[in-house]
């Protein structure tokens, strides 16, 4: 039988789409390849657009970049036994965001739209595998290209187990995809047991959220003096399976822990179906990932341990920045690159379109720019990211770009504010628990919307409820705002590029046939 030609499987993954199911599924044809890894970064393929310098102040900008931390995981939104005095600091004398959110709910996806200011859809990375592509422009290779030194430092992830340089970064610590808490460990190739440092492979010795610090400060205080800079910490915690720092492993022994959503019949009362069957699966509240822990108490109590070093590390941050007389020159940023279901839904994920999935920490922190104890309610996104990072650079943002700046928004400006945004997750082949999801939110509803899957829509009054326990989808009280909602939804989708019905089609299969074989 001779080889399909790539007309051949472009083809089949056209009509797989049409036909509902994926080009696995097709009865008569050759699926699409898939490549079990990616492929390695492409060389760039246009020249970069140039950013604008708008006149206004210039600073450093840090980003403080966590994996999977809850909105409400800090103590100054009123934990009840995480205490993270860094964090508050940091809002009580700068800025807290109540109301951050991302636009996907995973941690590549959310990753890139925060280098690229664009929605997931847009920039390409719609899983936790691929490969940001070489030609969509992102803040840090604009600000090299504008004479800004650049630093990333930690959890890359992106292009899976890939952790050499990416482009636009004059400085380059990570490791391979999750990395590991303790280094070197036991187990795993020589690379999963070290940092790439710039290219080279680097012996390391210790708990990654210290060593990931360590890396940072080391860098702040050997630099070149005088350089505008701008860099990324990104650290491993609090991503699962957790393990805190060996100091803090008895942390909050006694503090007590709230339980999962029951699993019977009157608890998930208009709550779909895939999301009681997700219960089954890894991430089930009584799996606890496959019986990694003895107790959901544990899991509980572990997941916010992992915070306690990050919490120190920015500290330590915040201390050299002083030490070294920068702290009046440079904006800090923490957030988190999703939230997190602890057991309300009956599930130990993110992925979904809930608000503890989607909400995010979001603080910022700049001495004599920012003034101390402001705090805002506005809808303020990951793709603001990066047009907010060029801005406090002192730059304009990509007119192409989706999010917008936050400075306005920090420094008290007048400014028109977004009043709803897009929501989309697309279909993981090996997470299949959850669906593809397009969905909406505005300050007071939310409607979401599933694909590949027989399952009614979901429309919540979060002014009422906003534990989004009553799904209002089929009331009639509420035809009207269901209206405008899916308006708004299909507006979103298409001021942004996006696809009504989000199927990857041809150009997808394109995409997925240049890995295989590049």
């Amino acid at each position: 039988m001779s080889r399909p030609t790539r007309r051949d499987l472009l083809w089949t993954a056209g009509l797989a789409t049409l036909a509902g199911c994926s080009p696995a599924e097709a009865p008569s044809v050759p699926p699409v390849p898939v490549p079990p890894e990616p492929p390695e970064p492409s060389p760039q393929r246009a020249p970069l657009p140039t950013v604008e310098a708008h006149g206004g102040p210039r600073r450093n900008v840090i980003v403080i970049l966590v994996d999977d931390q809850r909105a409400d995981g800090i103590g100054l939104a009123g934990h009840p036994f995480l205490q993270t005095p860094n964090m508050d600091r940091m809002g009580s004398e700068g800025a807290w965001f109540t109301d951050a959110f991302v636009t996907t709910s995973l941690c590549c996806p959310s990753r890139a739209s925060m280098l690229t200011g664009l929605y997931a859809h847009a920039h390409g990375v719609v899983n936790n595998k691929a490969e940001l592509r070489a030609d969509v422009p992102t803040w840090n290779q604009l600000l090299q290209r504008a004479g800004v030194t650049t630093a990333y430092v930690g959890k890359w992830h992106m292009g899976g187990r890939n952790a050499s340089p990416r482009p636009g970064w004059d400085h380059w610590v990570s490791f391979p995809g999750q990395g590991r808490y303790v280094y070197p460990g036991e187990k795993g190739e020589p690379e999963e047991k070290a940092f790439n440092v710039n290219g080279e492979l680097t012996p390391v010795e210790g708990y990654v959220t210290d060593l990931v610090t360590d890396q940072a400060v080391s860098w702040l205080k050997t630099r070149k003096k005088g350089e505008r800079f701008a860099m990324v910490v990104a650290h491993k915690a609090c991503h699962a399976p957790f393990e805190p720092a060996p100091r803090h492993a008895d942390a909050f022994a006694d503090a007590p822990v709230p339980r999962p959503l029951p699993d019977t019949d009157e608890a998930y009362e208009g709550r779909p179906q895939w999301l009681r069957r997700m219960r089954e699966s890894l991430f089930g509240a009584e799996k606890l990932y496959n019986g990694r822990w003895d107790s959901f108490e544990d899991w509980y109590r572990d997941y916010h341990r992992t915070l306690l070093s990050v919490d120190e590390g920015i500290g330590r941050i915040l201390a050299t920045l002083e030490e070294q007389g920068l702290d009046e020159e440079t904006l800090v940023l923490y957030t988190s690159d999703n939230g997190f279901m602890t057991g309300e839904r009956g599930v130990l994920d993110k992925r979904c379109f809930y608000e503890e999935s989607i909400r995010v920490p979001l603080l910022a922190w700049a001495p004599g720019m920012i003034g101390p104890k402001t705090t805002s309610s506005d809808l303020v996104l990951n793709i603001d990211v990066a047009p907010t990072i060029l801005d406090a650079a002192g730059f304009g943002p990509l007119e192409t770009m989706h999010g917008e700046s936050l400075m306005p928004l920090l420094q008290g400006r007048e400014t028109k504010w977004r009043d709803a945004f897009l929501y989309e997750y697309f279909f993981e082949r090996a997470f299949p628990q959850c669906p593809t999801v397009l969905g909406v939110r505005t300050k007071k509803a939310k409607l979401i919307s599933y694909h590949g899957v027989w399952e009614a829509p979901e429309l919540y009054d979060l002014e009422d409820d906003p534990g989004e326990t009553r799904n209002v989808f089929k009331d009639e009280a509420f035809a009207k705002r269901k209206a405008g909602l899916w308006k708004r939804l299909r507006g979103q989708m298409k001021s942004t590029g996006g696809l009504w019905s989000p199927v990857w089609g041809l150009g997808m299969a394109e995409q997925a046939i240049d890995g295989a074989s590049g």
